[in-house]
């Protein structure tokens, strides 16, 4: 699934292409994915892109007049930029944004999930945006890490947009990891140091992640982006603090990935599908 730094840096790339460009045409490939009734996507024609940003998983357009264009590329969402645009109507396709320039956006999802999503919002309003939590390493997410007293696993509070905003499984498996935490541990429990170790591995893992996507091109369109972690998605292989073979916990839709040596005190976490759990 594409993160924070992924949508950080797939905005940076399209803001040159976007930015001052005129929207032609919006063409709704699949109107399950449309999640807003009005405005109406035809709303946004005739209209220059003022803005691309992100606010959590959310690619931001925002044209004049203040309408705002989101999309959410949920589990396997991608982003095709069309030069010269197209017409076809490919398989997962949700939606395909026309500009001016003679560049077109084509939103798609891989596989059979549809879980990606896009929103034309009034102005003044946030939509989705209103439930997001501070975004993940901001200061708010540190005085947030250094208060936090609840019990829910470490590994899901991470990842509820709600809570934090911008990180999934990938990045979350990478940073329990070299913050040395259960991702079974609760924030409540967890010490001063381990709080402080929490939060500088988010800021690092995010900054090393979005550098690198930095030096992507063009959209987001590759099936699968899994291998750019450096723990998620690794089982069996080293553990890149110190070598011992990532181990997996597996639940019914996803796994967690981690040390045992780093993270766990030697304890193997159990698969999720045998009905038990070692603490």
């Amino acid at each position: 699934m594409p993160e924070l730094p992924e949508v950080q840096a797939l905005a940076e790339r399209l803001a040159p292409v976007l930015v001052g460009d005129r929207v032609e045409r919006v063409v709704a490939l699949s109107f399950s994915g449309l999640k807003t009734v009005a405005p109406r996507p035809e709303e946004l024609v005739a209209k220059t892109v003022a803005r691309v940003g992100r606010r959590g998983k959310f690619l931001v357009i925002e044209v004049e007049d203040g309408l705002r264009l989101l999309v959410h590329l949920g589990q396997a969402g991608r982003l095709d930029l069309e030069s010269p645009p197209r017409s076809t109507r490919p398989k997962g396709g949700l939606f395909r944004l026309g500009l001016s320039g003679g560049v077109a956006l084509l939103v798609r999802e891989h596989g059979r999930e549809r879980k990606a999503g896009w929103w034309v919002l009034a102005p003044g309003e946030d939509g989705p945006l209103a439930a997001l939590g501070p975004e993940a390493g901001s200061q708010a997410f540190a005085e947030l890490v250094m208060r936090a007293a609840g019990k829910e696993r470490l590994h899901t509070w991470l990842r509820d947009q709600r809570v934090v905003a911008g990180l999934g499984r990938g990045h979350t498996d990478d940073v329990l990891n070299r913050a040395g935490l259960s991702p079974f541990a609760t924030p409540g429990r967890l010490d001063a140091g381990e709080r402080d170790r929490l939060v500088s591995s988010v800021r690092e893992v995010l900054a090393e992640a979005l550098a690198r996507e930095r030096r992507r091109t063009g959209g987001l369109s590759a099936a699968s982006l899994g291998d750019r972690f450096a723990v998620h998605n690794r089982k069996g292989e080293p553990c890149p603090r110190c070598g011992t073979p990532i181990a997996s916990v597996s639940f019914s839709t996803y796994e967690i990935d981690y040390c045992s040596r780093c993270q766990t005190g030697g304890r193997v976490l159990a698969d999720r599908r045998l009905s038990r759990l070692l603490r």
